[in-house]
């Protein structure tokens, strides 16, 4: 494993996913290692993690992690992802159970000590591995001490002199935000706790650790790094992240086209592709007839909207235009969970307008596919959006967004009425913005269908591979690995 990145993720696709972070996570270790740069992933073995056709075996038992009292210890589980070694911390009471970081109930109240526990296993197993990571890649809150613990590491310890860290935010609203007493067993020493370190208005931010001691800082589209440094996207940390600036990186995720391909999806009841579209008329087809929606719908604009059922990604403004959408005669499909009264309100929907609007409160990637593909149009009003991947989705799938003019949706949608146009951009989180939005590309369909197919074919050639993102992240590891 010499030279090698190693990936620490709460989630990697299709063992563990909760959104986006699980799809990148399952693409990005592989891309790096197709380009050449060997590569390995680190994640908690869950209780419910999908083993899928992959054989996981225990290679490590009890390797000694010391926290949060000096015998405990991690057994670690190694599974051989299409050449990726995927390396599992398990430790029961921490990581078997049925949701990864909540339950019905909120956040688990142990959150800190479970992702604590799970950085500082992960530096003993590199450490046992024997072979020092060329870079250690952190995502996410979950796995921001990462970064810390090496800084403070490399000038007393030898085997972690010449690793580089990088930090990836992939939502910086999530911080991972707890009391001041758990700092104190953390194992990072007194200095750390300054609010240039990982203190936040008397708290230990366990994201904000990440920030401050990574050797670079990234996040997952340019547009999105250029707006956490402003008040309105800074989440609280727009200060420490423009102290950070210099080292600060914008890379714009891939989609995996082996997994979504309108071309050959085997959960598709017809698969489609740009020298043959018919089969996209005959997803449209089944999706209306297995979400039960009226018959005559084929002929009009079916409306798609997957992703979380809360604030940040619009589902609120949605709801509220429902009843004006139905005033215009087209089909609206949702599928997500989340806030309870989001999710209350979008079946309450379902229920005044029986075959027109269907709502699958949950998630099953099967069905995302199928909506994906029968769906006309798709809906995304984000009020802020890191990078997104269901837009990139939806593009491959022919399926042209309408969208909030933020972060990687800005990046990746070619706004109508460009010559180049994709999608349909929307510049303010206002129901009546989004609804005019949805009457252009209403309108569009209804009324041009020569124009709408060539949008759909202009969205269909639109190709977000990794291979780009690749090149990026390896010259920024080279830029921070001259740099020790």
């Amino acid at each position: 494993m010499a030279q090698s990145v190693f990936f620490a993720t709460s989630e990697v696709y299709p063992f563990s996913k909760s959104g986006g972070l699980g799809d990148v996570m399952g693409a990005l270790p592989l891309a790096m290692q197709q380009s050449g740069q060997p590569a390995a992933v680190i994640s908690p073995f869950y209780g419910r993690v999908s083993t899928g056709n992959y054989q996981i075996r225990l290679t490590i038992s009890d390797l000694p992690v010391g926290y949060p009292w000096a015998p405990i210890t991690a057994d670690i589980y190694e599974a051989d992802y299409h050449g990726v070694p995927l390396y599992f911390i398990a430790r029961g009471e921490y990581f078997d159970r049925r949701f990864y970081y909540n339950d019905h109930k909120g956040d688990y109240f142990d959150n800190a000590e479970r992702f604590i526990f799970f950085c500082r296993a992960a530096i003993a197993l590199m450490e046992r591995l024997g072979e020092p990571p060329a870079v250690v890649h952190a995502h996410d809150w979950q796995t921001a001490l990462l970064p810390a613990y090496i800084h403070f590491l490399r000038p007393f310890h030898p085997f972690w002199r010449q690793t580089a860290t990088m930090f990836t935010i992939h939502n910086l609203a999530f911080q991972g935000r707890f009391s001041s007493r758990l700092f104190d067993s953390c194992g990072l020493p007194p200095e750390a706790w300054n609010m240039d370190g990982v203190e936040y208005y008397g708290d230990f931010n366990l994201l904000k650790s990440g920030i401050a001691y990574a050797d670079a800082v990234t996040t997952v589209s340019p547009s999105y790094a250029r707006e956490i440094l402003t008040e309105k996207f800074g989440c609280g940390l727009d200060g420490m992240l423009r102290k950070r600036e210099l080292h600060l990186y914008g890379v714009l995720n891939g989609a995996d086209y082996v997994v979504w391909d309108p071309a050959s999806d085997p959960f598709l009841p017809a698969n489609y592709s740009l020298d043959n579209i018919a089969g996209k008329r005959i997803c449209k087809k089944k999706l209306i007839e297995e979400l039960g929606l009226l018959p005559r719908l084929e002929k009009r604009p079916l409306l798609g909207f997957i992703g979380r059922l809360r604030g940040q990604k619009g589902i609120d403004l949605l709801n509220s235009i429902i009843p004006e959408l139905m005033e215009m005669d087209v089909g609206v499909v949702v599928l997500g969970e989340g806030n309870p009264v989001h999710e209350a309100r979008i079946l309450e929907l379902m229920e005044n307008y029986q075959g027109r609007v269907a709502a699958v409160v949950g998630y099953t990637e099967d069905l995302a596919h199928r909506m994906q593909a029968g769906s006309d149009i798709f809906l995304m009003p984000s009020r802020y959006e890191p990078c997104g991947l269901t837009q990139m989705y939806a593009l491959r799938y022919g399926t042209p967004p309408v969208a909030t003019a933020v972060g990687g949706l800005r990046d990746t949608i070619e706004p109508w009425p460009g010559e180049q146009a994709t999608g349909f951009i929307f510049g303010d989180s206002s129901p009546k913005d989004f609804l005019q939005a949805i009457k252009e590309a209403v309108f569009l369909w209804t009324e041009s269908p020569e124009a709408w197919r060539a949008m759909t074919y202009r969205a269909m050639r639109q190709a977000f591979t990794w291979t780009k993102s690749c090149a990026e992240y390896s010259e920024i590891y080279r830029k921070i690995r001259l740099r020790l």
